[in-house]
């Protein structure tokens, strides 16, 4: 007979594994809904789709920030 080890629980979401609302995103870039839409659209900013809401991982946002910084240093 095999005997079963249970699994270790999936630890909580970490602060990078957090998913962001447009709001949310609008307030940390300090920009409006349409330049943040066109950030989402243009694909400079990642995103998922789920059902209808439109959810930034705080990484993309981390990511996004850090390359416009250095394009800027550049």
């Amino acid at each position: 007979m095999t005997s079963y080890s249970p699994t270790a629980p999936h630890p909580a979401p970490s602060t990078s594994q957090e998913l962001l609302t447009v709001p949310q995103v609008m307030a940390r870039l300090q920009l409006g809904r349409s330049p943040v839409y066109d950030l989402l659209r243009t694909r400079q900013l990642a995103s998922i789709t789920l059902g209808r809401a439109r959810r930034i991982p705080s990484y993309a946002l981390t990511d996004f920030i850090r390359a416009r910084l250095d394009q800027e240093a550049a």
